[in-house]
């Protein structure tokens, strides 16, 4: 997946696809396993909005059976099963622990319902009840006044950004080509209105090109009635934003991730060990911003969330002193506009109109589900294909993992190959013994910042801290002591001289305290330290001797 300009690329393709988030992934995947000639064009980075900034979940949807979905609980249990199965390393189980009060709504009863039916779709009994003293030997440090006990089950987890990575990277190396910073600024149409193709632009280098095409999927999650207007004037996008704030794992520790539900609104929240790092969230409302600038916490979301946790783990003493970061997505909801955020539907839908095929809402879970209904819709418009099926994993399988010969454990080489699939050998193999120890306070191995910005279309800063490796997430002030290594590193692989790194650090720190630091905290990165060399000492004794 190493950067592509614009004018080399041909004029006619099979199939282009708009938006590079796990939809757009997802969709450029499964088309390219049918031998398509596939174009994926993202505007900003790739998993750019939601796909970089959820939950991090591989889920059925516990609270989706208490609204009757339960076919889309059903598929979301499925492709959790299959994920779990098909990328070990980048989807893994994750136990979960939900405590249960006296006169809490939803109740034991209700919650072992909707837990049995769990177990029941994904063909295993994954859940259990635990009593009062079991259940604090589980989760010490949780509030015990009117505890009765609590329940663990489980679902999964992921890296988002990475799985859209593995996805993207992937379909390259099936014959497709994806290009991020990359907009499309008109669908173009015949005479009859049928499509034809799109205009498109780097916006990066400031150059234009037409692209032909009779299909083009438009995957641009909450953007994508400005490509395609709903058909139905009752029924149009809602954005919803939902939040998290991220601590150190010291500052909240789970071993597991918690379930609670907040006493304001009796919505579940969570807390999630990520990454050497503990999540805390969702909320879950209205985002009446402009969706083309990145969003943020407010200040009362982060009231939201801090007085849950405090109601519930008082004896932390957690403050907002502890919080290293704070994060918010971008949730595509199709709505009638007529239930609260929290009641809407997380189901997918599908537009034709003449080759322009738009999907949008869904979950990141069900993306294999979206693609297949967005080629379906496409097919008339397409080469004959034979759109692929669970028969075929959607990845590729990595080779039997190196022995324990290499100074990396099994566990480091699961995560790798998780990641970057047959990739992970070459950043191992090519950098040095330093270079594969981990960044302090995290799962990630310096090495794999060099593999990054050598293949992995990295344009600026926040690509590589924010998206390609999370520790602008995952460390205090998004990594910014890390900024001189890394330069340091990256030198090589990213064409950039002094004024370009100290204009993408001026950059990033400039995105860090706008969406992803609390409303009320600034960064600043220190400054690169000046370094004496035989010039700059000539120099000063020429100005030394002039005075």
């Amino acid at each position: 997946m190493s950067f592509i300009n614009i004018h080399d690329l041909p004029e006619q393709w099979d199939l282009i696809i708009i938006g590079g988030g796990i939809t757009g992934a997802g969709v450029f995947r499964e088309a390219t396993r049918t031998g398509l000639r596939v174009l994926l064009l993202e505007g900003m980075d790739f998993a750019w909005g939601t796909s970089s900034r959820s939950s991090k979940l591989v889920h059925g949807g516990l609270r989706y059976l208490k609204e009757g979905k339960f076919m889309l609980t059903k598929t979301s249990v499925e492709e959790r099963e299959y994920l779990l199965q098909e990328a070990p390393g980048l989807v893994e189980l994750l136990g979960f622990l939900m405590p249960v009060y006296e006169n809490q709504t939803p109740g034991k009863t209700a919650l072992s319902a909707g837990l049995t039916i769990y177990d029941i779709l994904a063909l295993e009994k994954q859940h259990s009840f635990h009593d009062l003293q079991d259940f604090i030997m589980l989760l010490p440090h949780i509030t015990e006044e009117g505890l009765t006990g609590g329940f663990q089950f489980f679902d999964a987890q992921v890296d988002d950004a990475r799985l859209v990575l593995r996805l993207i990277d992937e379909a390259c190396a099936d014959g497709g080509t994806a290009l991020n910073y990359t907009r499309v600024t008109a669908i173009r149409r015949d005479a009859h209105g049928r499509v034809i193709g799109v205009e498109a632009r780097d916006t990066e280098m400031q150059a234009s090109r037409t692209f032909a095409s009779s299909a083009v999927i438009n995957a641009t999650g909450s953007w994508a009635e400005e490509l395609h207007p709903s058909p139905n004037s009752g029924t149009h996008l809602r954005p919803l934003r939902g939040s998290h704030l991220v601590f150190p794992a010291w500052a909240l520790p789970v071993a597991q991730a918690v379930c609670i539900i907040h006493p304001q609104d009796h919505r579940p929240v969570f807390i999630i060990p990520w990454e050497g790092a503990v999540l805390f969230g969702t909320t879950d409302i209205d985002h009446a911003n402009d969706i083309s600038q990145e969003p943020a916490i407010t200040s009362d979301e982060v009231a939201y969330l801090m007085d849950c946790l405090q109601a519930f783990f008082p004896s932390l003493d957690i403050s907002l002193d502890d919080c290293l970061a704070a994060f918010a997505g971008i949730r595509p909801v199709v709505s009638e506009g007529k239930l609260l955020p929290s009641e809407e539907s997380r189901e997918h839908i599908v537009w034709v109109d003449e080759g322009l095929i738009t999907i949008t809402g869904g979950k990141l879970t069900t993306f294999r589900r979206m693609a297949w209904d967005a080629l379906r819709a496409a097919e008339p418009f397409l080469p004959s294909i034979r759109i692929p099926d669970h028969a075929t994993p959607v990845f590729f399988t990595p080779h039997k993992l190196p022995g324990a010969a290499h100074t990396l454990s099994q566990h480091m080489w699961r995560r790798l190959c998780g990641r970057y699939g047959e990739k992970a050998r070459g950043i191992v193999w090519s950098a040095t013994p330093e270079d594969c120890s981990l960044i302090p306070g995290t799962h990630t191995l310096w090495a794999e910042i060099v593999h990054a910005a050598q293949n992995e279309h990295v344009r600026h800063l926040d690509d590589l801290l924010l998206r390609r490796v999370r520790i602008g997430l995952t460390t205090p002030g998004g990594g910014s002591t890390f900024i001189p290594r890394i330069q340091k590193l990256c030198e090589a692989a990213l064409p950039w001289d002094t004024q370009r790194w100290h204009e993408e650090i001026t950059r990033y720190c400039d995105i860090i305290n706008r969406a992803y630091s609390l409303p009320s905290r600034k960064i600043t990165f220190p400054e690169k330290k000046k370094r004496f060399s035989v010039e700059s000492l000539q120099h000063a004794f020429r100005r030394l001797f002039r005075r």
